[in-house]
Parts: C-alpha cells; sequence; structure tokens
C-alpha cells in the first residue's frame, strides 16, 4: 500500500462499509470546518453518529484506536457542534464512535467499531 493518504483513505472506506453494513446510513464523509474535519457522519435509527477513524499498518505504536486521546475526543466534540451549526440542528441522540482499522503486512484487514467513545 502506497502513502499515508491512500492508507487513511482505504480506512474510511472500509469504516464507511463497515457501518453501512452493521445498519448504518453514512450521510456524510470528511465534512470540513475550519476546526477539521469529520471522518464520518452517520445515522444509526434516530441517532446521529460522528465517528473518527483511525487506520494503522501494524502495532509498532499501538493499535488504532489508541491515537483516539482525550484531546482527540474533545476535538470531535468540538467539531460535532460545528457540524450541527452548519448543517441544522439534529433534534435526536447523538453519538461518538471510533472505528480501528489494522492493515496487516500479508493485506488482512481487521476492524474493531467502538460505539460510545465520549
Amino acid at each position: 500500500m502506497g502513502d499515508r493518504l491512500e492508507l487513511g483513505t482505504r480506512g474510511e472506506d472500509l469504516a464507511a462499509a463497515h457501518l453501512e453494513r452493521a445498519g448504518m446510513l453514512v450521510v456524510a464523509r470528511n465534512w470540513r470546518c475550519r476546526h477539521g474535519e469529520l471522518d464520518v457522519v452517520a445515522r444509526d435509527g434516530p441517532t446521529l453518529v460522528f465517528c473518527e477513524v483511525k487506520t494503522r499498518r501494524g502495532l509498532g505504536f499501538g493499535g488504532p484506536l489508541a491515537a483516539i486521546t482525550p484531546a482527540k475526543q474533545a476535538r470531535l466534540r468540538r467539531l460535532a457542534s460545528a457540524y450541527l451549526a452548519a448543517e441544522g440542528h439534529h433534534r435526536g441522540p447523538v453519538r461518538f464512535d471510533a472505528v480501528g482499522i489494522l492493515w496487516h503486512p500479508d493485506g488482512r484487514v481487521e476492524v474493531e467499531h467502538v460505539r460510545g467513545i465520549t
């Protein structure tokens, strides 16, 4: 696999497909504002889900989800607020999820979805 950008894009593609197989509807990908970017926004029934995706090639720096620190979670909450302000207020519940993609050297891929990270 090529560079980090390609790895990240392929990981986000896999994460979006995983969420859709789980019955969610992806409503936005790579939504940007001046504060940063939301990887995936999806609907899980009445719940609007803001999903952070982390993709890694190995475990040298820990698993993919280890990169979702408290600071990253706070940033995700700020981005979700910006999304809601820009796209119209959602009246139902919201949730913050994470999807970790681990791409092994032999081509195997592990997908881990954690609901309610923050």
